[in-house]
């Protein structure tokens, strides 16, 4: 099945289009539909589409239970499927649009606004966005000059995780620079385990691999100039970005099966392949959500025999920390204006981020958020990470690009880097050819 951006994201379980409403509030716990009397929004009703099932789903209910207790607002979920872009426009036309949208991607957020879909957010939901979140995540709801997305979950990208046995056998610790981790895979393969696993066959985990190298060797503001491509690819700074990368996918002594068996191995392989029944690798590059497949799908508990550590400075460089992350909007066309808002002061405060915390499977960038609501140490790591960051932190590149750039099978970004991982001898040819690809898909070449 093609991957979708919603994976890099952390939302590994598929989506079921068509999913049945999932009726929120009272309806779903029993009770008078409009809610309890004398509550601000008692009798009122609202609709939210997320791109959510399943675990995800029923978690995301228990926030919006919250806020049907404090304002006695009714809340109807639905699920958009995965193109939320087609979901909302058909929504539209059809006169049934949903108060609000959980957005998955950073373009989405950008093209509703550019196309008139969407609402500013009030001055109440600003103020408790700039109470609770680093600038930098304000930045990334904010089109031409007006604040439209929230972000309420996100995810850490920047974590790479490894069976501690693999790495006692082979009598390394977790390393602190990209030098490092290197070396101690090659102790790794010495000892007899294949260092890495890599899904090559799922491009958009390349991109993030580049990225996290991009961001510590290079630095956000160079990060930033790539990602409006503003900078081109082949700027000295990429060719350095890639000839680090080739360093990794050059050397097939680290790479489970080497670049061939990389190419034939998806996501959810890679993460068997370190944390499955047979193992056969001892790390694992990609976001927090690794942990959650470890522990749900394979049984690791986590902290024990599942770590990760964060992935290293490259170069002297800083270590990076990028994110993803699903932001909540407004929609022109929704009928309960008063009730979207006062649902989207409530996301941008911790009590909401408490809720789903505590129920697992999240993170937060909300830096008001008690990090003791999370359930477990490892996550609670993971989260400070995030926060810690602040407004060093940077969005998944490839998610603010165009898709037939950043996020399309056997094109752009995802080809050319399976493309550079069956052959890194030339980091300047690949430059060119990203360059090439990200000029037509900006429109600037």
């Amino acid at each position: 099945m093609r991957p979708t951006r919603r994976q890099k994201t952390g939302r590994i379980a598929a989506v079921t289009a068509g999913a049945l409403a999932l009726s929120i509030g009272a309806t779903a716990c029993g009770g008078d539909t409009t809610g309890p009397a004398g509550k601000e929004l008692s009798g009122q009703s609202l609709t939210v589409a997320a791109v959510w099932t399943g675990v995800e789903a029923e978690n995301f209910k228990k926030v919006l239970k919250a806020f049907t207790d404090e304002t006695g607002a009714d809340v109807k979920l639905v699920a958009s499927g995965d193109n939320v872009s087609t979901f909302v426009g058909s929504k539209i036309e059809g006169k049934q649009a949903p108060e609000v949208v959980m957005v998955p991607q950073l373009g989405v957020v950008q093209q509703f606004a550019k196309k008139g879909w969407l609402v500013p957010l009030s001055e109440d939901v600003e103020m408790e966005a700039t109470r609770n979140f680093a600038n930098v995540w304000k930045d990334y709801g904010t089109v031409g000059d007006k604040f439209y997305g929230l972000y309420f979950k996100a995810a850490n990208k920047s974590t790479v995780w490894y069976r501690p046995d693999a790495f006692d056998q082979a009598g390394v610790k977790p390393p602190k620079s990209y030098e490092d981790m290197l070396k101690a895979a090659r102790t790794i393969g010495d000892s007899g385990t294949s260092p890495f696993a890599v899904a090559g066959e799922d491009g958009w985990t390349l991109t993030d691999w580049f990225e996290n190298i991009y961001l510590s060797q290079a630095g956000p503001a160079n990060y930033d100039k790539l990602a409006d491509h503003t900078m081109p690819w082949t700027d000295e700074t990429v060719v350095k970005a890639l000839t680090t990368l080739g360093e990794l996918f050059g050397d097939k002594d680290l790479l489970h099966k080497g670049s061939a068996g990389a190419l034939r191995t998806d996501f959810p392989t890679s993460v068997e392949q370190v944390f499955g029944p047979e193992p056969k690798a001892a790390m694992v590059y990609e976001g927090d959500f690794v942990g959650g497949i470890a522990k749900d799908q394979f049984g690791r508990k986590l902290g024990e025999d599942a770590k990760f550590f964060p992935f290293p400075g490259v170069g002297g460089g800083d270590a990076p920390v990028v994110s993803g992350g699903d932001a909540a909007v407004v929609l022109k066309d929704g009928k309960n204006q008063k009730a979207a808002m006062r649902l989207m002061e409530f996301l941008a405060g911790p009590d909401a981020a408490e809720v789903w915390a505590g129920a697992g499977g999240f993170i937060s960038p909300n830096k008001s958020l008690d990090l003791s609501a999370y359930g477990d140490d490892t996550t609670r790591e993971i989260a400070k990470a995030l926060v810690d960051a602040g407004d060093s932190v940077r969005f998944d590149m490839s998610d603010q690009a165009p898709a037939a750039f950043g996020g399309t099978k056997g094109a752009g970004q995802w080809k050319l880097l399976q493309d550079f991982l069956r052959d890194p001898s030339n980091p300047k040819a690949t430059a060119a050819k990203l360059e090439a690809a990200a000029a037509k898909a900006f429109g600037n070449g």
